[in-house]
């Protein structure tokens, strides 16, 4: 009877291998992959963000001086998480593995990610959960090749098809997302992982529609701006000069990061404690400025329908990108794209301030643009995000704003894997 199974089954996949012969379009059997891959990364995402909001708002109810004890308690937890379970890595870890590892992902540190940045996001930690979505759908893309037998570049353009998934549902951006997947793996030489964009596109946009339904998040501007108006062709230059602006602060976050790197690998003390220090900072910040808390997702409409003294919108810019820069380094998992929009904002809103006279919304919105692509190499899947996060119709001013912040950007990336194959071995 087993047998006769394990024939079956093999029938099967072998069918599965063969071109659909009576299809006269494009269409094949790769687009039900890529399809079914999409539905599965969004149905994780999904079920991600539901269990994401529920600890959110259980945690949540610490406040105070408890915000201290509970953070680092958390942050105990994820790294005792880590400790036992395995170490997930980071996204510096996806990007080797896409480019010298054929484009495998290995799902066994899944359930790692998966607590340990449950744990760190919802806790209040200044990392979101793209990063972990992003390997966790991406390994799911490696998995759900392997299973039908893909090899070379088709099963590296289902891991990056999985991982545009995972980014897209966050972000309800079907081709930003795809974009991000292939612009974060190399800032020189994107275009040759390009094989990918029909498989990224087709997941991502499945993902978005699945996510969505779940959810309801993504179905439109996620951050309330002011509405925008075109004043001239001097908003282009205007747009440059924040992002010359924003980028320097990319500069400083990125050193920043060093900084606390240096100090908490100075010694080697297990991850755990390393964590539980993180929690602790992370907690204290909190305490004295409770905006500075979380990812940004929420907080960044929070800023943005306050009016803040100007020195609190220091206080603000100034512990943000430490407490940034501490999540990043203390082993905490997560993203840091949306706490780097968060920072590109208050940026925006301190600008302002002093030079009332210009449009807020294109202050804020370029130097959301400029420090993202100065830290992620990413202009062109910045721009489209941005656009679709906050309704803002002029890609343009957008793209010169990023542009301009990847092409000031340090010759080294803040994503070491990103650099060139000839100087980085895998």
């Amino acid at each position: 009877m087993k047998l006769k199974r394990r024939r079956k089954l093999v029938t099967y996949l072998n069918i599965l291998d063969r071109p659909m012969r009576f299809n006269p379009f494009v269409f094949s059997r790769t687009f039900l992959l890529w399809a079914i891959l999409g539905l599965l990364g969004g149905l994780i995402a999904g079920i991600y963000w539901i269990v994401l909001e529920f600890l959110t708002h259980k945690i949540a109810l610490f406040e105070g001086l408890l915000v201290i004890p509970i953070m680092a308690i958390c942050g105990f937890l994820a790294g005792l998480v880590i400790h036992l379970i395995g170490d997930p890595g980071e996204i510096h870890l996806i990007v080797n593995n896409i480019r010298f590892n054929n484009g495998k992902l290995d799902p066994k540190n899944n359930p790692s990610m998966i607590l340990s940045s449950l744990l760190c996001v919802a806790s209040g930690g200044s990392l979101g959960p793209e990063a972990p979505l992003v390997q966790v759908t991406g390994s799911t893309g490696t998995w759900f090749g392997k299973i039908f037998r893909l090899k070379g570049e088709e099963l590296r353009s289902m891991s990056i098809a999985g991982m545009a998934s995972g980014f897209t549902a966050l972000f309800g951006a079907p081709l930003g997302g795809s974009l991000f997947s292939l612009e974060i793996l190399h800032h020189k030489h994107a275009v040759e992982y390009y094989k990918a964009i029909i498989p990224a596109l087709v997941a991502s946009s499945f993902s978005y529609i699945v996510f969505a339904c779940i959810v309801q998040l993504g179905l439109g501007a996620v951050w309330k701006v002011p509405i925008y108006e075109y004043s001239g062709i001097f908003d282009f230059a205007l747009a440059v000069i924040f992002g010359i602006t924003a980028t320097t602060i990319g500069w400083l976050f990125i050193y920043c990061t060093k900084f606390f790197k240096s100090l908490f690998e100075k010694r080697p003390i297990p991850i755990y404690i390393k964590t539980l220090v993180g929690g602790l900072l992370l907690g204290i910040i909190s305490y004295y400025l409770p905006i500075t808390r979380y990812f940004g997702h929420n907080e960044i409409n929070t800023l943005l329908n306050h009016t803040y003294s100007i020195k609190f919108l220091f206080l603000i810019l100034i512990f943000k990108i430490i407490a940034i820069s501490i999540t990043v380094t203390s082993g905490w998992r997560g993203g840091f794209i949306i706490p780097l929009f968060f920072v590109g904002a208050t940026l925006g809103l301190i600008i302002h301030y002093f030079f009332p006279s210009t449009n807020l919304t294109l202050a804020i919105i370029s130097c959301m643009a400029a420090i993202n692509a100065c830290v992620t190499r990413t202009p062109m899947s910045t721009t489209i995000l941005l656009a679709t996060l906050t309704g803002f119709s002029y890609f343009i001013p957008i793209l010169f704003a990023s542009l301009t912040g990847y092409f000031l950007a340090p010759r080294i990336p803040f994503i070491s894997s990103q650099m060139d194959k000839k100087t980085l071995k895998p």
